[in-house]
């Protein structure tokens, strides 16, 4: 695994919250001539904001990558306030093809949730139809022609206090849609002010807690299958820790 520094900087926090602090270094997980990928902090920005000299994982590999006259090309993104698994290409044609896969939802995408609450089913598959409104996304319903449709499956991976861990499989990848879906059952996920306002005074975490966990894809040259995991970081895991039931027989 290979790091790199960045500049830390302070901008307009997602709902006007202050952004979370992360780490100062950018992790590479995996890396070959056709693409890169990286483990983002959360409150690190995936692309640069319209007009926003902030910086993003993007604007720093491209820096990292410059000395060796290598490009960096977005393929897919990851909320601003969840931290994981990012994908970047190198070149315009395995982007392309990387590209196709996403559109395809051919790549296995997982993250791990907390969400606030017990769920009535220890798995399930949702489905919503959003809307996008401004910066939010809206249910909305099937028979909305400008609604796009969610999909994702989940199993419980443990029972905490008043809450719970999650994995999810994306079956598709809108902006915000684990926060959404969640929220629409009564579960957000802890520390998502925007789509729950009571979330604000959750003090145990900064920011959401989402995790872009592991990304499998078909590598766009030799197609082979790809499997990328990134660990837990530290302010989930402690999060995980903090709601974590006493051992059997101890109060």
């Amino acid at each position: 695994m290979r790091k790199f520094p960045r500049k830390s900087s302070s901008g307009p926090g997602e709902g006007h919250r202050r952004p979370p602090r992360f780490s100062r270094e950018l992790a590479i997980i995996y890396e070959d001539d056709a693409v890169v990928a990286v483990n983002k902090p959360a409150g690190l920005l995936a692309v640069p904001a319209p007009g926003s000299d902030v910086p993003s994982a993007l604007s720093l590999l491209l820096q990292d990558l410059k000395p060796r006259r290598q490009r960096a090309l977005i393929v897919h993104r990851i909320d601003r306030f969840a931290s994981g698994v990012l994908l970047f290409a190198k070149t315009n044609s395995d982007r392309e093809a990387l590209v196709q896969q996403f559109l395809a939802h051919t790549p296995v995408r997982q993250y791990l949730a907390v969400l606030r609450g017990h769920l009535a089913a220890k798995r399930g598959t949702l489905v919503h139809y959003f809307r996008r409104e401004g910066m939010y996304q809206k249910l909305s319903t099937e028979r909305d022609r400008k609604a796009a449709r969610a999909e994702l499956s989940y199993s419980i991976e443990r029972s905490l206090r008043g809450a719970s861990l999650v994995r999810v499989n994306l079956m598709t990848g809108l902006q915000n849609q684990i926060r959404v879906q969640f929220a629409a059952l009564g579960h957000p996920v802890i520390g998502d002010r925007k789509y729950s306002a009571s979330e604000a005074s959750e003090r145990r975490i900064a920011r959401v807690a989402l995790h872009a966990a592991s990304l499998q894809f078909i590598h766009p040259r030799s197609g082979q299958t790809v499997s990328l995991e990134c660990a837990m970081p530290s302010d989930f895991k402690s999060l995980i820790q903090s709601l974590s039931p006493p051992p059997s027989g101890h109060r």
